[in-house]
């Protein structure tokens, strides 16, 4: 297909033996004449090429057999794509209402200042998840580390890098994620990107192993004078950690914040940053020793790594 042949290119990374949730995703995006859909499917042994051969013949596939990272994945599936716009949309997804892309369409071409969009993210009862947030300043981590950006109003004063507190006994601030609003970095569970754009600053980083290759990208972008805009009315539900799990989500973000540092701060910002989530290590595993041993244990993993 030629480049721009289509209006939407839809880029699906298939982890090793996650054929379920990539079936039931691409069944909720539905077939679309202006929409096409990229399937990269990376290490899977569970026959997941012959059921898209069979019943999806509508879907591009494009078979990997030697690990790869998320942001390499997206990047293979992007070459291969022929949209106006890309979605890079996560395998453990599901779209409640496939009108929504045409509508995120439209919404982009009206508004030529927006360079990245994404909806919101809930869980299967509904509630919200988080979704994006500020970049990853000293302060912030510094607030989102001591758990000083859990206290109530603050969030107005000093945009978190992580708005949703989900544990914590003073709200899980989830109103945060209730209304229209430009987020310094959205989240790569749905990230709806001009394909120039994306083209200019070269897609995702191959740096960075899964996570924080969404907050370098939209820095990149944000470097380019263009918005990254939260849009909640509307939402797909996304399951979460399918393919890497509670511990390894917590390690990557926390030893790829180094790298996204080393990338776009200041030399003498790393060594202070490290002071932060080391101090901020200790703090949890404090808190979580008795509450949440297994999370404490894994906070123990992390400063070790830093």
């Amino acid at each position: 297909m030629k480049k721009n042949e289509v209006d939407l290119s839809i880029v699906i990374i298939n982890f090793g033996n996650t054929k379920e949730f990539t079936l039931d995703c691409i069944d909720s995006i539905g077939s679309h004449k202006n929409i096409e859909i990229i399937l990269v499917d990376n290490l899977s042994t569970d026959g997941l090429d012959k059921e898209i051969k069979h019943k999806y013949p509508h879907v591009s596939y494009l078979r990997r057999d030697k690990a790869y990272t998320f942001g390499q994945n997206n990047n293979f599936g992007f070459r291969h794509s022929s949209g106006r716009y890309v979605l890079f949309l996560n395998n453990d997804t599901k779209i409640i209402d496939n009108k929504m892309f045409d509508e995120i369409i439209g919404w982009m071409d009206k508004n030529k200042k927006v360079g990245v969009v994404t909806c919101s993210l809930v869980n299967q009862d509904g509630s919200y998840q988080g979704t994006g947030g500020g970049f990853p300043s000293l302060l912030r981590v510094f607030m989102w580390m001591t758990f000083l950006d859990d206290l109530p109003l603050l969030d107005k004063i000093v945009k978190p890098f992580h708005p949703m507190h989900s544990f914590s006994p003073l709200g899980s601030n989830k109103n945060y994620y209730m209304k229209i609003q430009n987020l310094d970095w959205v989240t790569a569970a749905f990230y709806f990107v001009r394909s120039e754009v994306f083209n200019k600053v070269g897609g995702f980083d191959d740096d960075y192993d899964a996570y924080m290759e969404e907050t370098d990208l939209s820095f990149k972008i944000n470097k380019l004078g263009y918005e990254n805009r939260y849009l909640p009315n509307w939402k797909i539900i996304h399951f979460g950690n399918i393919s890497y799990g509670n511990e390894n989500s917590l390690l990557k973000e926390l030893k790829n914040i180094l790298v996204f540092y080393k990338k776009h701060y200041p030399k003498w910002h790393l060594p202070i940053l490290k002071a932060i989530i080391r101090l901020g290590c200790i703090l949890r595993i404090i808190v979580f020793g008795v509450l949440r041993p297994n999370l404490a244990k894994i906070y123990a993993k992390a400063i070790k790594q830093i």
